[in-house]
């Protein structure tokens, strides 16, 4: 039955229950609910609001989209903590809020560093609550410094998690060969940042300098071209003036983009960690 679903789903046929909201960027207080920690909402020098969030020794900071998501295209500016910002992790993931045991999640970490050394982005996807399938990439660029884009792409055909419009990660739909796919639960955005010093820089070999903090990471200009759950519809439709995402996959240009970016900055990939799986990868590996 869930394989049937699925492909009645990626065909796009007929029917279409769910309207699409928020095709232009809006101001981060609209668009987003603060949870806990030191979150300031303020306005830089040309109008674009800006959220910072905070971590010191005694709080994390956290905040979530108003809206749940039935897919759609995310795009948010971040500029990430400068400086010596080993052992903190900034946080942008989307996720399902049922039972634990079967969540979905879109996890993008971004790991700091020590002064100088460049920034580890650590993503992972969950479906039906398993998860294990991280990628490491380095930043090519000083993400401190100034304001860079991050996009995920969700749709009923794959996956694709953006870099300043350069795809670094693909994962297909394979429900029909098995394999679990984030597909029929609505997903919130959120945003945080926290302490991870006993496995976020250098596997845990150098620590968070608290003598540095607070830490912070500043985001703006959100957009999401997104699907809002109708009451228990669960089919998504092309309700917004802009819905390429919808059917987006990546083309030949955009492969060689990936594969480039694999060659030059990808440090970690789970389908290669041979003292991981010494019995053989995951099965799923093959279709990313």
């Amino acid at each position: 039955m869930e394989q049937s679903r699925a492909h009645f789903l990626s065909s796009l046929a007929v029917i279409y229950l769910v309207l699409a909201v928020s095709p232009a960027a809006s101001d981060m207080a609209d668009s987003f609910d603060k949870m806990w920690g030191d979150i300031q909402v303020f306005y830089d020098s040309t109008g674009h609001q800006i959220m910072s969030m905070t971590l010191d020794r005694w709080t994390t900071s956290a905040f979530r989209s108003k809206s749940l998501y039935l897919f759609g295209r995310f795009d948010i500016e971040i500029k990430l903590v400068p400086k010596d910002s080993a052992g903190t992790v900034t946080t942008l993931y989307m996720v399902t809020e049922g039972p634990w045991q079967y969540h979905d999640e879109i996890d993008l970490e971004f790991l700091g560093n020590t002064t100088g050394e460049p920034y580890t982005l650590h993503t992972n996807i969950y479906a039906k609550g398993k998860g294990g399938r991280e990628k490491q990439h380095r930043l090519w660029f000083d993400p401190t410094q100034d304001f860079n884009t991050y996009s995920i792409i969700w749709n009923s055909r794959n996956i694709l998690i953006l870099v300043n419009g350069k795809p670094i990660r693909r994962v297909k739909n394979k429900m029909r060969d098995g394999y679990p796919f984030p597909l029929f639960q609505p997903m919130r955005l959120y945003a945080s940042i926290w302490n991870a010093d006993d496995w976020a820089t250098q596997g845990g070999r150098i620590k968070t300098d608290w003598s540095q903090a607070p830490f912070t990471a500043f985001f703006r200009n959100y957009s999401a071209t997104a699907c809002v759950p109708y009451k228990t519809a669960w089919i998504c439709g092309q309700g917004s003036s802009d819905s390429s995402w919808f059917s987006q996959e990546l083309d030949e240009d955009g492969q060689q983009k990936m594969q480039d970016v694999d060659n030059q900055y990808k440090i970690y990939d789970y389908c290669t960690d041979s003292r991981r799986f010494p019995n053989g990868y995951p099965q799923q590996c093959g279709s990313e």
